[in-house]
């Protein structure tokens, strides 16, 4: 799988590790969610046994191979200045406008009845 991610979304991707190791992980969400399911990146320690190398080019990004189905080999993710969200597609869906990022390292704080699909700032 490869996805092309702007400078814009790099730079603001970057922002959001800040200084702590961690990894991306796409990451489509079905539990707790009043829909079908969203598209998130959750940005986690490291990658977990079964995870994906995603080819980024510039960005550490995993996806579950169970999850690897949802989506197309190649894909695009941009960025907004004005927003804090994600828009991620190919050249025959949109995934998602509005993707958020979720910080779920061992050392942040996310309190528990929080699920992942919640709008969080």
């Amino acid at each position: 799988m490869n996805i092309q991610v702007t400078p814009l979304a790099v730079r603001k991707l970057s922002e959001r590790l800040g200084d702590q190791l961690g990894i991306f992980k796409l990451f489509y969400d079905t539990e707790g969610c009043g829909c079908d399911g969203i598209n998130v990146l959750l940005i986690v320690d490291q990658a977990e046994h079964g995870d994906t190398p995603v080819e980024t080019g510039s960005v550490p990004m995993v996806v579950s191979r169970q999850q690897e189905i949802f989506y197309e080999e190649t894909m695009r993710l941009d960025a907004d200045e004005r927003m804090s969200s994600f828009k991620l597609d190919s050249h025959s869906q949109i995934y998602g406008k509005n993707i958020l990022v979720r910080d779920v390292r061992s050392g942040s704080v996310i309190p528990a009845e929080t699920a992942v699909c919640s709008v969080l700032n």
